[in-house]
Formats: structure tokens, sequence, C-alpha cells
């Protein structure tokens, strides 16, 4: 009898730690992901397959422009995983850069070591309205009709990287774009989704976007920006040092970097790089 009850209560202490490892795996993460307003269709369908692999994990979505995301964890905003459209906004956050006053000039440490990763590549375009009324064919065009004063381009803001991009273009073409402001010819909007809606409905005669945004807004390429106008556009991810979550966000990062998620950001014109 003896034995009996001292198996029974062998068997259940065994049980508690299982039961409760089993509870600590189970339970209900809300993960937040901050990312460039870019990457709104791709992650969004992605956290659909996500449901299947991790069903403990919601995630929670914050999409802007890389710069305003950055300025948001600088001021404490909850982040777990930050995704920006230009390596510029993560350097600014990388603690491995302090020192470097060109790369984080502000001494910020936020991202969690060994978890940063070049996790896409984009391509910058011009985009035209439906028709393209004003028949910009090309950036050697757009330079030419800008000059002329015969166009009214949309891009992004100076904080906004495609806006950093679009500025790269203007110095490839020796253009200043105070002087094409005083002019009237450009129009900007507050992050990539903006300036691609000025196009899409033809307040603006053509824009300087994404390759992925052009696809997800079925505008027109008149033509595609290479690496000599203004480099490559890499997005550049990384778990936050400041995460209640570190599992989770790591487990995420390496979903988003398998084949899986690469189908979905391939489908509208990203290049997986990781």
């Amino acid at each position: 009898m003896k034995k009996a009850i001292s198996l029974c209560l062998a068997l259940a202490l065994l049980c508690v730690p299982l039961t409760g490892c089993a509870s600590k795996s189970d339970a209900p993460v809300e993960l937040t992901v901050f990312a460039a307003a870019s990457m709104k269709e791709t992650l969004t369908e992605i956290a659909e397959q996500y449901k299947s692999v991790a069903p403990n994990v919601t995630l929670v979505y914050n999409f802007d422009s890389s710069g305003t995301l950055k300025t948001q964890i600088q001021e404490g905003a909850d982040c777990d995983l930050f995704i920006s459209a230009a390596p510029k906004q993560m350097n600014q956050l990388d603690g491995s850069l302090i020192g470097d006053a060109d790369k984080n000039p502000d001494g910020l440490d936020f991202v969690l070591q060994g978890t940063r990763c070049d996790l896409l590549e984009n391509k910058v375009t011009l985009v035209v309205p439906d028709g393209n009324p004003k028949g910009v064919a090309s950036f050697d065009d757009l330079a030419a009709k800008l000059e002329a004063g015969g166009v009214l381009l949309a891009m992004g803001n100076s904080d906004v990287p495609v806006g950093q991009y679009t500025q790269k273009i203007f110095a490839y073409y020796s253009l200043d774009e105070s002087a094409l402001a005083a002019k009237g010819v450009l129009t900007y909007g507050g992050n990539v989704k903006e300036v691609a809606t000025q196009v899409s409905e033809a307040a603006a005669d053509c824009g300087v976007i994404y390759a992925t945004d052009a696809f997800s807004a079925g505008l027109t390429v008149a033509d595609e920006a290479t690496a000599e106008m203004c480099g490559q556009v890499i997005y550049p991810a990384a778990v936050l040092n400041t995460t209640q979550h570190e599992a989770e966000a790591k487990a995420f990062l390496e979903y988003l970097k398998g084949a899986d998620a690469a189908k979905v950001f391939e489908g509208v014109g990203f290049t997986a790089l990781s």
C-alpha cells in the first residue's frame, strides 16, 4: 500500500513541471511589430499564415514611415520587432554603432544584438496614373520635365526612406530639390502609401515609390531606378532589446526569413535576402 502511495506521489510531482511547461508555451502572447508602410499587404497575409505556426501569438502591426517608427521607438513605444525600409533608421537604433556619429548620432541602443539581419530588397520605381496624361516615360524624361516645370511629382518627405531615395535620384541628375519645390513641381507624402495614393488619384502626374507598392496599388511603372541612381533598397529587421517576448519575437523573425514568407514577399516584387 505504501509503495502504491509513493508511486502516486512521484507521478504527481512529475506532472507538475510538465503541466507548468505546457501552460507557459501555450500562453497567449501579443507581439508588436513596427514595419515600413510598404510591407502592409505582405505582412498582413503572413499574419494569417503564422496563426497555424504559433496559434498562441497575436501579431499587432504598426505600419508607417520608417522615420516615424524609429522616433516612436526612441520615445518608448512598445515594440518587439522592427523592420525598416532602409538601414539608416535601424542604424540610428543600433547600439553596436554607438561612436559612429554618422550612423548613430544620438547613441541609441534598442537593437537586440545578434538578431539584426538584411531581410529584403526592394526597387525604387517611377509610376504614373492611368493613361499617363503627361507622358512621363523614364527617369531621364522626368528630370527634363521637372526642369521645364511641366510635371508634378509626388515624393516622400525627407524623413521617409522613399523620399531619401528620391533625393539621391535628384542628386544623380543634379536637380535642386529646393528650387523644384519653389517652382511648384513637387508634392509630398508622409509615407510611401500616401505617395502612391496621390498618383492613383491623379493628384500628381507621377511619383517615386517602391516596386512592391506599385504592384499593390496597380500602378503603371514607367521606369526602375538603378543602384547607381540611389543605391540598393535594403530592409533590415531586428528584435528590440526592450521586448518582453524575446523568444516569440525571435521565432517570428526566423519565420520571416523562411521559405513560406519568402513566397509572399517575392509575390509582390520583394527579393528575399535571408
